[in-house]
């Protein structure tokens, strides 16, 4: 850790008024090596976290994409008064205009946020716990803007949900499965057949085969393919490539290759045969769920096939025999979604002003937030603002 480093860390012992908050002190790390240690530990069994707030995908994220953005580390660590880690908040810290805007790490790549908790205390966690871990912040942040966080996760839970918080924009699709239940049970026996007959044709093609990427050659090999393809794709589409952003390529080839037990911290799964990579899916797994994070399929003629849905059942089907609870293919209520997810997750966001000057940023944030939520319930306003975007873009 360089001196610099050091100096920027911050001890804070928590208000008196909190007195019945199991939080006795609060530390705030401007360095991702020196809060390493304490990440990793949150990492282990015991713990309330998502697969999203992994250190080793929200490191390089930091490094590679937030440093550019002018976004600093500010790692939030909560103590109880034998020193042990309680909550640490992965965020990042932001100045504009003249407001510090604290938010999670991980900007646009990461479908959920949350902090990553001692399981047992996130379970009785209560309003003095808040106030005792809010109150030392104020110091070095006027708002927290903490969006896309579950409002539940594993069946427990998300303490912040007691924070004040209004519904995100997108709610999450989410496909409920029943340990050892039978296929019919994740995926209807109708759907099943019309991706059989659309995959007769791809059974054809030399070397056809599904599979996960486990080597550092395959993995490379997809990444290639997939960032010529995607912006091809996007472009189609007329959206913005956020893939082509400074950095994020980068921080997708780390966090894709960084090892984690049997798998990898972005677990990649591919379907292609001899001559083409036909479809793929990239996701984040903990052993109860799945996460989709980023997907695409072929631009050539056998994309008529829907690669994409016979590579989703391919994954539904992989998990589903292996114990998983539940899958989500990501925020936003596409068709193809809605195909295999029938329940949704609800997702929320609070905008907290820690001072004055951030109680007028905070009411900005969440009339901002609010406002594009009713844009995107009304499908005309939200035919208009794509077609507005699609002009200007």
């Amino acid at each position: 850790m360089t001196m610099a480093a050091a100096m920027q860390s911050r001890t804070a012992e928590a208000p008196a008024r909190s007195k019945a908050s199991r939080i006795a002190q609060v530390d705030i790390v401007t360095d991702l090596a020196e809060a390493e240690p304490v990440w990793r530990a949150f990492e282990e069994h015991g713990h309330l976290f998502t697969p999203y707030q992994r250190f080793d995908l929200l490191s390089p994220w930091q490094r590679l994409v937030g440093a550019h953005e002018g976004a600093r580390p500010f790692i939030v660590i909560a103590r109880d008064a034998e020193r042990r880690p309680l909550l640490l908040l992965p965020l990042s810290l932001r100045e504009r205009h003249g407001i510090r805007t604290a938010c999670f790490i991980g900007g646009k790549h990461t479908t959920f946020n949350m902090g990553l908790w001692n399981a047992e205390f996130a379970a009785e966690a209560a309003g003095a716990d808040l106030d005792a871990l809010l109150a030392p912040l104020g110091e070095h942040v006027d708002v927290l803007a903490l969006t896309q966080q579950p409002e539940r996760w594993h069946d427990q839970q998300n303490p912040f949900a007691a924070l004040p918080r209004q519904r995100a924009i997108n709610a999450c699709p989410r496909l409920v499965m029943e340990p050892g239940g039978p296929p019919a049970s994740r995926i209807s026996n109708s759907l099943r057949r019309r991706l059989k007959s659309k995959e007769k044709k791809l059974q054809s093609l030399a070397g056809y085969r599904y599979h996960l990427a486990t080597s550092d050659a395959d993995i490379t090999r997809l990444l290639d393919w997939f960032f010529r393809v995607k912006p091809a794709r996007m472009a189609e589409q007329k959206l913005p490539n956020v893939f082509a952003e400074p950095g994020v390529e980068q921080f997708v080839r780390s966090a894709c290759l960084a090892p984690r037990g049997e798998g990898h911290v972005i677990d990649i799964h591919a379907l292609e045969c001899d001559e083409e990579v036909i479809a793929i899916f990239a996701g984040v797994a903990d052993g109860t769920r799945f996460s989709m994070m980023f997907n695409t399929y072929t631009m050539t003629e056998h994309a008529r096939y829907s690669p994409g849905l016979i590579l989703m059942r391919y994954i539904i089907d992989r998990y589903g025999e292996r114990g998983y609870r539940s899958l989500d293919l990501g925020i936003g209520s596409d068709d193809y979604k809605r195909m295999f997810c029938k329940d949704d997750d609800a997702i929320f966001d609070s905008f907290v002003p820690l001072t004055s000057r951030g109680k007028l940023a905070a009411m900005a944030m969440s009339s901002l937030s609010h406002g594009k939520r009713l844009v995107k319930q009304n499908q005309m306003l939200f035919d208009m603002a794509r077609r507005l975007r699609q002009a200007f873009g």
